[in-house]
């Protein structure tokens, strides 16, 4: 199925030449099938890219899904227009009421500075608290990642003696083989890597809360999740592009001398070679499975409950107290014995030849 997104976003071109096809929004308003309802807090300079690369991800699956692009209104984004997000991106405030299934966090580029020290950090934790009764299930990305662990868990994030970067080999924890994140990965598989600091496997062993899920010998941690299965932290880029970190290189020798060469990344170690690409089908991967078995799978049918699992029973009656009858994400029978926490009840999608073969 396609993803849904509005039809001028940069994104969509370059995911069209692609044969991803995306649907637009008059189609998607006339299928009878509830989409996904995901939001993207896109926190790094680079939008229009970040945008790019994860949708790519995101469209890569069975589902159809409503993706909301979320930008931080306390912070002053100097790399992109501000006509893009005004067109494209909602605030906090725009989307406070709302309800998700999922949401994606990205990393920024701001790990050497203490999190309270990030001019955006206390609406950053507004929306991560926010998160906790109005979001299914969050996937946190590198120092998004970082910052989402520390925040719901207090787990530190600690600073490297050089940047970590390159393409890294990792292996999934023995005890946690099955986990439906990692569900078809190879015993070993590759993701890139581009952080200052880190946040170690020792920390999160210790926590009740959380559980290890993957590890590189040179990387540090790559994967960890709550035990509940409602919050995600990987500490990688599985979703950079081939040519993503030779970007970043570049723009690191412009700032310094000594710029760290990206690890097993050019043919040789050669950075007059391009470079290859050996992690794109694991992060396909690690994004579809968090989208089945811990998204489509598990949210509720009726998305004004999503989220509501962190709640008491007073909370939710509170909440759902000021609920409209009518909802326009959910299509339904309202029948007495409805059961919003039950089986999708989906009909059948409707399947269409791909337009771009």
């Amino acid at each position: 199925m396609p993803i849904r997104i509005p039809d001028a976003l940069p994104a969509t071109d370059l995911l069209a030449q692609e044969n991803i096809f995306v649907m637009t929004e008059y189609r998607a308003m006339h299928q009878d099938i509830r989409p996904l309802r995901v939001v993207l807090l896109n926190l790094m300079p680079t939008k229009i890219a970040t945008e790019t690369q994860i949708l790519r991800k995101l469209s890569n699956t069975p589902l159809q899904i409503e993706i909301t692009l979320l930008r931080m209104a306390s912070h002053d984004a100097k790399n992109v227009s501000e006509q893009h997000l005004e067109t494209f991106y909602r605030t906090f405030d725009d989307i406070a009421h709302e309800h998700f299934d999922g949401m994606i966090i990205t990393g920024a580029p701001v790990e050497l500075l203490d999190f309270e020290e990030v001019d955006y950090w206390d609406e950053l934790c507004q929306i991560m608290d926010w998160s906790r009764t109005h979001v299914h299930s969050t996937l946190h990305i590198c120092w998004g990642a970082q910052a989402g662990i520390y925040y719901h868990y207090g787990v530190p994030k600690h600073e490297l003696p050089a940047k970590m970067t390159g393409v890294f080999k990792h292996r999934q924890i023995q005890a946690k083989l099955t986990s439906p994140l990692l569900r078809g990965f190879d015993d070993t598989f590759w993701a890139p890597h581009s952080r200052y600091t880190e946040v170690r496997a020792e920390d999160i062993d210790a926590h009740p809360e959380l559980e290890l899920l993957a590890v590189s010998d040179e990387a540090g941690v790559y994967a960890a999740k709550s035990i509940d299965s409602r919050r995600f932290f990987v500490f990688g880029h599985p979703e950079y592009d081939r040519a993503t970190l030779n970007a970043e290189y570049e723009r690191d020798c412009g700032r310094m001398d000594d710029a760290p060469m990206p690890a097993h990344y050019y043919p040789g170690d050669d950075p007059t070679q391009a470079p290859q690409s050996n992690w794109r089908a694991h992060a396909q991967l690690l994004y579809t499975n968090w989208l089945n078995y811990y998204v489509y799978q598990t949210t509720p049918y009726d998305v004004r409950l999503a989220g509501k699992e962190d709640m008491d029973e007073h909370a939710v009656a509170k909440q759902q107290s000021h609920v409209p009858s009518e909802s326009p994400y959910v299509e339904r029978e309202d029948d007495d014995g409805y059961d919003p926490w039950s089986d999708r009840r989906e009909e059948p999608p409707m399947f269409e030849p791909d337009p771009w073969r």
